[in-house]
């Protein structure tokens, strides 16, 4: 147990994010519970205090900031006493300055260091993304990461790799005139031990999907309306699992998507098959009779066992069957998800994966470091699969790219999320004009995208004044059906006031 305390609230995420890196299996309380039998492992104290002057063009003024750590001495274990302090001026270099303190205690107490340093965002690449806009070279912006991030060298250049293709690819659009399209199919076969996003398991849900795609068309044939006098890019239909519609479901959708919207420019139009026990024949000659140009088949792992312990109730074999089927039926842009840090499985797991994989050849791979999501069942069951290793490092990272090279493939875009196995990161790799356009459109930030359906979050890009503004649905898909008309009134008001 570490016990955080903190007099401002904005250090206190980048504190729990710092610590969960450096200790991935603490519990982190800002309140010992009455019944601690014990004192906290570490106890770790963050002091900001304002001064008076203001030292910025924005009034923003200088902080002083100290943190204390205090580790009790145990059986095996010196006892360890730390405490620092530093001042910065403005809110932005406080907060920088901040994490490079934490970071370099808890690197001086562990004698761990970190792949991507003190970066704790989502998205590592805009920072490198904006430096290249501005010309800087990949040795300054090296530099500039190691001194200011403490990024290592490996992902510094990983992430100018990816940043360089994204700004290829993107400098292609039209932001201004342009938009992209996504669209939520909340269902799955069944929910994934690792999975918080917003799904349903299909067969309690069967009895409602139609009634869901009523509602569903509704909005998107009025998110049409609103945005006729802008250019669709890229219409991506995602989850759950989008193959969980039945044939002439999945037909409905995608007709309302075609007479509603001008598709005679769109440069990728994707479905996410995902899950291939949900993949059937009749099903992609729907989505290929549609003109969709881009599918998902997403294994996740290619070991049986594994596939049983995670909740996905498929085989290896069926994985095989769905992409050669996809194949026959003359998909030639398939992507494939793989996540790396499944409980059980380690090195020679994953290389086998890789194998089975390489030997399927598929225009794009994703590989995901594995995330332990608060609303998962593996945290919420966190006893029940705590015993099971969850393995993931540097060497595991490096064969899955060293795979993906091998294929043919180059990194295009990168994520990262909140306690992250390894403290690694997700990335996406592609062969050569296969790409996913959507995907670096979704982390780059730079195009509004229109999103219909339970769960979906609209983004409206505002370029000029550098902001984003979102108009979110509800995540149940009960109050979704039930209130669509209050979702469809959400963007009229944002739009129209």
């Amino acid at each position: 147990m570490i016990l955080l305390e903190f007099n401002d609230t904005e250090q206190e995420n980048d504190s729990r994010v710092m610590l969960k890196a450096f200790f991935s299996a603490a519990k982190i309380v800002t309140k010992l519970p009455e019944d601690a039998g014990e004192k906290p492992e570490l106890f770790v104290q963050v002091r900001v205090i304002k001064q008076a002057m203001p030292t910025d063009d924005n009034g923003d003024c200088a902080r002083t900031i100290r943190i204390y750590f205090h580790r009790d001495a145990g059986e095996d274990m010196a006892e360890y006493e730390d405490e620092r302090q530093a001042v910065a001026s403005g809110k932005k270099e406080a907060r920088n300055c901040f994490k490079r303190m934490m970071y370099d205690m808890l690197k001086s107490l562990t004698g761990r260091e970190l792949p991507w340093g003190t970066l704790t965002g989502v998205r590592p690449t805009k920072i490198v993304y904006g430096l290249l806009e501005q010309n800087k070279t990949t040795d300054e912006i090296t530099e500039y990461l190691k001194k200011e991030y403490y990024v290592s060298e490996r992902k510094g250049k990983l992430a100018i790799k990816v940043a360089e293709n994204e700004k290829r690819i993107l400098d292609k659009l039209d932001y201004d005139n342009g938009y992209s399209l996504y669209a939520g199919i909340p269902f799955c076969p069944t929910t994934c031990l690792y999975c918080s996003f917003t799904s349903y398991p299909l067969a309690v849900w069967r009895e409602r999907v139609d009634t869901y795609v009523d509602a569903l068309l509704r909005e998107m044939t009025f998110t049409a309306q609103l945005m006729k006098d802008k250019k669709l890019d890229t219409f991506y239909m995602g989850g759950g699992t989008p193959t969980t519609l039945e044939p002439e479901q999945l037909d409905r959708v995608l007709t309302c998507f075609e007479e509603n919207y001008d598709v005679s420019g769109i440069k990728e139009y994707t479905i996410e098959a995902g899950r291939p026990d949900s993949i059937t024949r009749q099903k992609l000659m729907v989505m290929k009779k549609h003109g969709v140009s881009r599918i998902s088949i997403n294994p996740q792992t290619m070991n049986d066992d594994t596939l049983n312990l995670i909740g996905r109730r498929h085989s290896v074999e069926q994985v095989k069957e769905a992409f050669s089927l996809a194949r026959e039926c003359g998909f030639d842009n398939i992507n494939m998800d793989l996540i790396v840090g499944l409980p059980g499985e380690n090195e020679e797991h994953i290389r086998r994966t890789m194998e089975e994989v390489a030997s399927l050849s598929p225009d794009s791979l994703t590989v995901h470091s594995l995330a332990i999501k608060r609303a998962s069942n593996l945290n919420i069951l966190w006893d029940k699969y705590k015993a099971y290793s969850m393995i993931n490092t540097d060497d595991i990272i490096n064969m899955t790219a060293d795979y993906a090279q091998a294929m043919g493939m180059e990194p295009y875009y990168l994520y990262r999320q909140k306690n992250m196995a390894g403290n690694f990161e997700n990335v996406g790799y592609s062969k050569p004009g296969k790409e996913g356009l959507y995907n670096v459109l979704i982390m780059e930030e730079k195009q509004t995208i229109m999103a219909v359906g339970a769960g979906a979050s609209t983004k409206v890009v505002f370029p000029a004044e550098n902001r984003i503004e979102r108009v979110e649905n509800v995540k149940d898909v009960k109050t979704y059906i039930e209130n669509i008309d209050e979702m469809i009134d959400r963007k009229r008001r944002f739009f129209y006031g």
